[in-house]
């Protein structure tokens, strides 16, 4: 090289052939008497060192080599540069007296070895990576491995020792009782060296090793983890809170040396990157942790060149305030015994607990050449910090923490495209096994009485229908009752464990209590979805129950007078009576329409109302998987993951609250002071002179008392104002049925005789669907219906007046235990019977009588949305449209019912 500007430009010129060789540093030509290297550069034998300048620098025309004295007082060699002679490696001087290392002497990995010395067996320098079904023979282990079982067993040389354990730790820990490669020659050493003793009185760290098992004694794991408590304690409130654990690991290369002490904070075990406060947030007591990203196998190449391998304690301190550490254990999910997997599944007295582990391994995969890039990586792609609480416990005592890693082999053939997805987290778990008997406790109990509540319905069901065989409608009528019942069975479960979770473990001081895990949630997950199954199930059964139901308006109107009227076909005039106007009977069913879908709440205002709380307001900040009960969350905080449960708990608790203060609004005041349409309706029909008769079922139902008590109501507006001024001086008569009292409003139970007699006149109603060759005009059959309309509304009017003694009714209070249970217990054979109502019960036919199923049923509704989408708002704007859409069912499907049964004309409706 002529002359180089340190970029692209360099000159070079051909060295003379008498000068063939160049110097080390490239700039100038030298003679080599021992011959050039590929690069064409000098080289000199074994032993021997490169001379090419003088001492003061001059550069030699022709390159020196000169030998290293390795005979006793000088005991020097050449270093691994060539450049410099150094004093041997010790083996060499203890063995042979020299540095050299001949036969029957044995040289492996660097060092010297007597032959006759009790060394241990030959190692087998394989690496299995079991993930993918290869073995390859490693350059790392061809090289360090028997040099360090050697020297680790004759001198416990305590890097030596290291390393051995680390080549270990890449073979995963994995123990073979035939086999003996890194973990087995470790073993080996380990078994062989009981004389040295152990460390702090720990039977698995023996002196001059490193600690790598707790042992493969059945049962063993289960008592490390669980026989002794964690000796501190934790607390979410005051000024303790907000406790970070001190986790601290002692790190080593993969030569064995001991490199630093270093604390966890800052993300050394991350391999996602992160703001230092989201890393730093892993180590905050009571926060779970979640973190995953992938990562490209070009970046982990780059990285992590060299493997570094860590130990993990736990620090604290006594009460006398002096610092210890609590070794942590580690479950390697890939370790095998006897080439079997053994640290899978739940039962811990299988587990193989080990200690020493690693996050990335580019080494053991290098078959040839430890300068080449690995055939085979393996990366900790699962790693899981668990720290469990002692159950019982009111002071916040924790058993010792378990970090589990599970690692993934890579066969690296593009590195620039292959990725790995990696994750860590830290949690925070306890034995549910109680809060699960308990549940299932509960559950049995409340179903049995679920059975029972729905037997008493199906058989208030039959009295009503007035049937008395046990027949497959009433088997699936039972079926249906059961499905309401058992959906309110786990609501209510649901509702108290998502509540119970809120409070406990949000206001507890000393931690007693912490969240389960997603994966135990699932039970949570499944009542959830009954609930809201089976509720769905009742709704739509409500549903139908509503739109078949018979209702018929009783005018009480009479004809005032007569009218002259011409007679058809026979050209004279008669007189007949004045009619009646058909308009109250429209403004009576149109209002009856218009109260149908009226709710004892505000939907719109419920859904925005709890939105409003959950995300505008902050409440949705509670349902985090941390200690923190505030509302408020820093943009540069870390979020910790969402709890199913909490989700749950904290958006019911907030639709039931609303709810109540909605009930109580409409209920104490508005209904009081603005507005009651259930009562108003009432009133209504007692100013129109109309009667409302309803048959819920076959032989029950509800009748609504307006007659007027001034006998007629199509007057003029002058009349109609002194009417009402009479009435509210008292001075005529009062609303009720009977006789001097205000009861306008009852249940019904009719006889089999009057709900045959009403079936046989409704028949005409509805014969008009039969096939249309059996139909008559349409002339005649609007005249045919009008009949039997006039037929039907005397019939009921002469019904109510006690004109028919072969089908008349008596009046009554319902008993305390009837009113309770919702059925009766007297059935009308001869008579039918009237039971006061004074609370205006007819409302079970519209949505206003049934806010408790509508409210349930729109409470799972949206928490399964939200469930499933993980969003408030979503689960918000479902829940409206649903409301919407069932409403518009309602009313549609209602209003053609009404039409249909009543007679009046859809097209009046509106």
């Amino acid at each position: 090289m002529v002359s180089s500007d340190g970029g692209f430009s360099v000159t070079c010129e051909k060295c003379p052939e008498n000068m063939s060789g160049v110097t080390q540093d490239g700039w100038n030509c030298i003679t080599c008497p021992k011959g050039l290297t590929l690069e064409g550069k000098c080289k000199c034998p074994n032993n021997e060192i490169l001379v090419e300048r003088s001492i003061d620098g001059i550069l030699l025309n022709e390159a020196l080599c000169i030998h290293c004295n390795g005979t006793e007082q000088s005991f020097s060699a050449s270093d691994v540069s060539g450049s410099r002679c150094v004093r041997c490696e010790k083996t060499f001087i203890h063995v042979s007296k020299s540095c050299d290392c001949s036969s029957p002497n044995i040289l492996t990995g660097g060092l010297c070895f007597f032959p006759q010395e009790s060394l241990p067996p030959k190692g087998v320098a394989t690496v299995r990576f079991a993930q993918l079904g290869v073995t390859l023979t490693s350059a790392w282990f061809l090289k360090n491995l028997q040099s360090s079982a050697f020297a680790c067993w004759l001198y416990s040389n305590v890097t030596a020792c290291q390393a051995l354990g680390n080549m270990c730790v890449m073979n995963m820990n994995s123990l073979s009782s035939s086999s003996t490669d890194a973990c087995g020659l470790f073993q080996y050493i380990f078994i062989g060296t009981a004389r040295l003793g152990i460390i702090h009185s720990i039977a698995y760290w023996r002196h001059n090793l490193p600690w790598l098992y707790y042992g493969d004694q059945p049962g063993l794991a289960s008592q490390v983890l669980e026989k002794n408590h964690f000796p501190t304690t934790f607390s979410f409130k005051g000024r303790d809170k907000d406790v970070k654990l001190q986790f601290i690991a002692a790190s080593f290369d993969a030569a064995g040396n001991f490199l630093k002490w270093q604390n966890l904070e800052g993300g050394i075990l991350q391999l996602c990157p992160d703001t230092e406060t989201k890393l730093d947030a892993a180590y905050t007591f009571g926060t779970t942790y979640q973190q995953s990203c992938k990562i490209s196998v070009s970046k982990i190449l780059l990285d992590f060149a060299n493997p570094i391998f860590y130990d993990l304690f736990l620090e604290y301190n006594d009460d006398n305030g002096q610092q210890h550490l609590w070794a942590v254990p580690v479950l390697n999910l890939n370790l095998q015994y006897n080439e079997k997997f053994v640290n899978q599944g739940t039962n811990m007295n299988n587990w193989l607990l080990t200690r020493r582990f690693f996050l990335v391994d580019t080494l053991s995969g290098k078959e040839t050449d430890l300068g080449k890039p690995p055939r085979v990586i393996r990366i900790a792609s699962e790693i899981a910090i668990s720290i469990r609480l002692v159950s019982h416990m009111q002071r916040g005592t924790i058993y010792p923490p378990l970090i589990t890693i599970a690692y993934t082999d890579v066969l690296v053939q593009n590195p620039e495209i292959q990725s790995v997805m990696v994750s860590f987290s830290v949690n925070y778990e306890m034995d549910q096994s109680e809060a699960r008997i308990q549940t299932d406790v509960a559950l049995g109990v409340l179903g049995g009485l679920a059975v029972l509540w729905s037997l008493l319905k199906t058989a208030g069901w039959k009295r009503r229908t007035g049937s008395s065989i046990i027949d497959l409608q009433t088997v699936f009528k039972f079926l249906l009752f059961y499905a309401g019942d058992l959906a309110n069975v786990f609501f209510i479960i649901t509702v108290g464990t998502g509540i119970y979770w809120l409070v406990f473990f949000k206001a507890q001081q000393f931690v007693s209590v912490l969240l389960p895990l997603p994966s135990q949630e699932e039970d949570f997950v499944t009542y959830v979805a009954c609930a809201f199954s089976l509720k769905a199930l009742q709704f739509l059964q409500l549903l139908i129950s509503q739109l078949t139901v018979d209702i018929f308006f009783i005018d009480w109107e009479r004809p005032k007078g007569k009218v002259l009227k011409a007679v058809e076909g026979e050209g004279v005039i008669k007189s007949a009576a004045a009619p009646v106007s058909i308009w109250r009977t429209y403004f009576i069913a149109n209002e009856w329409n218009e109260i149908q879908t009226v709710r004892k709440i505000n939907p719109l205002f419920q859904v925005l109302a709890v939105l409003f709380f959950l995300e505008v307001v902050g409440f949705s900040n509670l349902a985090l998987m941390d200690a923190s009960s505030s509302l408020t969350r820093s943009s540069e905080s870390y979020v910790a993951p969402w709890s199913r449960i909490l989700r749950f708990g904290v958006s019911v608790a907030l639709w039931i609250a609303i709810a109540i203060l909605q009930v109580i609004f409409f209920s104490v005041f508005y209904e009081r002071f603005v507005e009651d349409k259930i009562s108003q309706f009432v009133d209504l029909c007692c100013v129109s002179n109309i009667s409302v008769f309803l048959l819920s079922h076959n032989c029950f139902g509800y009748y609504i008392h307006g007659r007027s008590v001034h006998g007629h109501a199509d007057t003029n507006m002058e009349e109609m104002n002194m009417n009402l001024k009479r009435e509210a001086e008292n001075l005529c008569s009062q609303r009720g049925l009977l006789p001097n009292t205000d009861g306008q409003t009852f249940q019904i139970s009719i006889s089999r005789k009057m709900r045959l007699h009403y079936d046989w006149i409704h028949e005409t109603l509805t014969r008009k669907r039969g096939p249309a060759r059996l139909l008559e005009s349409s002339a005649n059959t609007f005249e045919q219906s009008t009949r039997a309309y006039n037929t039907m509304n005397k019939f009921l009017g002469s019904f109510i007046d006690h004109v028919h003694k072969e089908m008349d009714y008596i009046v009554k209070d319902k008993l305390l235990l009837e009113r309770i249970l919702g059925m009766e217990f007297m059935e009308p054979i001869e008579k039918s019977i009237f039971y006061n109502d004074e609370g205006h019960s007819f409302i079970d036919v519209l949505y206003y009588g049934n806010e408790t199923t509508l409210l349930i049923f729109d409470i799972l509704f949206f928490s399964v949305v939200d469930l499933a989408s993980q969003s408030f708002v979503l689960a918000a704007i479902l829940t409206y449209l649903q409301q919407e859409i069932f409403r518009f069912i309602r009313n549609t499907l209602g209003q053609k019912n009404l039409a249909s049964k009543t007679l009046v004309d859809e097209r009046f409706l509106i």
